[in-house]
């Protein structure tokens, strides 16, 4: 056995990239917001629909 051998090998690191958990998380949630479709309105709720059924224009 060589003097090579007899060394022990370096265990690998797991590297964040000198990025923080806060903005790690920050981005994600970032990145959440932009890629959700805005959420439909309720039926009940009174939209612009509604208000024309319900209040007619004036004659």
């Amino acid at each position: 056995m060589s003097a090579t051998e007899n060394r022990p090998r370096p265990q690998p690191r797991a590297i964040a990239g000198g990025v923080s958990m806060r903005d790690l998380l920050a981005s994600c949630a970032a990145a959440e917001a932009v890629s959700t479709p805005p959420r439909l309105p309720d039926p009940g709720t009174g939209g612009t629909e509604a208000t024309a059924r319900t209040h007619p224009k004036a004659a």
